[in-house]
C-alpha cells in the first residue's frame, strides 16, 4: 500500500482524507513512478468542489503534477526506462508516495533541476508557456497579467520578459516587491483598475493574460484594442463576452523539457514559497485555497 492524500466526495476541505491505495501498475501509455515531489494548484481543490466537471472515481486522489524515478513503464512507452528521473502530468493523483504519470505528458529531469522544481512545471509552468504564446504578444510590446503574483503568473512574466516583452501585473501591494523582482511592473487591483493600467501603459496594452476572471478581466479589457490578445486560464465565459478566449493547453515532453532547460539555465526561477511533507498535505491545499500563497507550494514526499 502507498500513502495518499485526497478526498472522498465533493466539496470543502471536509472531505478530504489521508488514504491509503494498492500500488499501481502502469496501463498503456504510462509510467509508474516513486514519487519525490508534487506541486500544489488552485486546479486541485476546484477539482475536489466540483466545479470544473471532472468526475472521478471516489475516493480520488489529489494533485496534477509529480515528479519522482520510474519504477515500471506502461505498454506502448517508448524513450523511459526504470531508474529514469522524471515529471509530468499524473494519471491518477499527485498526492501520494507511488502514482502514474502519462508519458505524452512527461519528460526526463535535467541533473542540474531538482525534483521540487521539476514538479512545479508540468500545471504552472507549462499553462504560463501556453499562455504567453496564445496572447502573441511580442517583443517591444506591452503585456498585462492579472493576478502576476500566483504561480502561474510569476511564471508568465519570466517567459515573457525572456522573449523582450514589457509585462505589467495586477497584485496587491504587499507583493509589490516580488513582482518588480520579476522585471515587471505592479498594479494595485481592484476599483480603478482600469486607470492605473492606462497610466503605467498610456498607448494601452498589447495583450491580456488573464489568471483571476470577473469585473477585473472586464476592467482590464477596456485598454485592450485587439480583444482576440486576451487569453484566459480562469474563466471562459467572460473571456468569451469580453470577445477573448481560454488557454489552448498543448503540454508535451518537448514543452516540458524546454522549461526544465530554462531552470537549469537560471532563467526560469519557480519561485516556490512553502514546502510541505505528505504528512501536512491539508495544510499546502489550505495555503493554495486560501488564494494567499505567491509563487509556488510544493509538496517533498520522497
Amino acid at each position: 500500500m502507498a500513502k495518499a492524500f485526497g478526498f472522498v466526495d465533493y466539496g470543502g476541505p471536509e472531505k478530504q482524507e489521508f488514504l491509503d491505495r494498492p500500488v499501481l501498475e502502469p496501463g498503456l501509455g504510462q509510467l509508474a513512478i516513486a514519487v519525490r515531489a508534487a506541486g500544489v494548484n488552485p486546479v486541485d481543490w476546484k477539482v475536489r468542489r466540483g466545479w470544473l466537471g471532472q468526475v472521478r472515481e471516489l475516493p480520488a486522489v489529489m494533485g496534477s503534477e509529480a515528479a519522482g524515478v520510474v519504477e515500471r513503464v506502461g505498454p506502448g512507452v517508448t524513450g523511459f526506462t526504470p531508474g529514469d528521473e522524471v515529471f509530468g502530468i499524473t494519471a491518477a493523483g499527485a498526492f501520494a508516495e507511488q502514482t502514474l504519470l502519462a508519458a505524452a505528458s512527461s519528460a526526463v529531469k535535467p541533473a542540474k533541476v531538482g525534483f521540487d522544481q521539476a514538479a512545479t512545471l508540468p500545471v504552472a509552468a507549462a499553462t504560463a508557456d501556453d499562455a504567453v504564446r496564445d496572447v502573441g504578444v511580442g517583443a517591444g510590446q506591452t503585456l498585462l497579467i492579472l493576478g502576476i503574483a500566483g504561480g502561474v503568473g510569476g511564471m508568465a512574466a519570466q517567459i515573457a520578459r525572456s522573449r523582450g516583452i514589457r509585462v505589467i501585473g495586477t497584485a496587491g501591494d504587499a507583493n509589490r516587491a516580488y513582482v518588480e523582482s520579476l522585471g515587471a511592473v505592479q498594479l494595485r487591483y481592484g476599483e480603478g483598475v482600469a486607470d492605473r493600467i492606462r497610466a503605467a501603459a498610456p498607448d494601452g496594452v498589447d495583450g491580456i493574460l488573464d489568471l483571476v476572471g470577473g469585473d477585473d478581466a472586464r476592467a482590464a479589457a477596456a485598454t485592450l484594442e485587439d480583444r482576440s490578445r486576451l487569453v484566459s486560464t480562469s474563466d471562459p465565459t467572460t473571456a468569451e463576452e469580453l470577445g477573448g478566449r481560454y488557454i489552448t493547453r498543448s503540454t508535451s515532453p518537448g514543452t516540458l523539457a524546454a522549461l526544465a532547460e530554462l531552470v537549469a539555465a537560471g532563467e526560469l526561477d519557480p519561485h516556490i514559497v512553502s514546502r510541505y511533507p505528505l504528512s501536512r498535505a491539508d495544510e499546502a491545499v489550505a495555503l493554495v485555497e486560501s488564494g494567499h500563497a505567491r509563487g509556488k507550494v510544493v509538496l517533498d514526499i520522497g
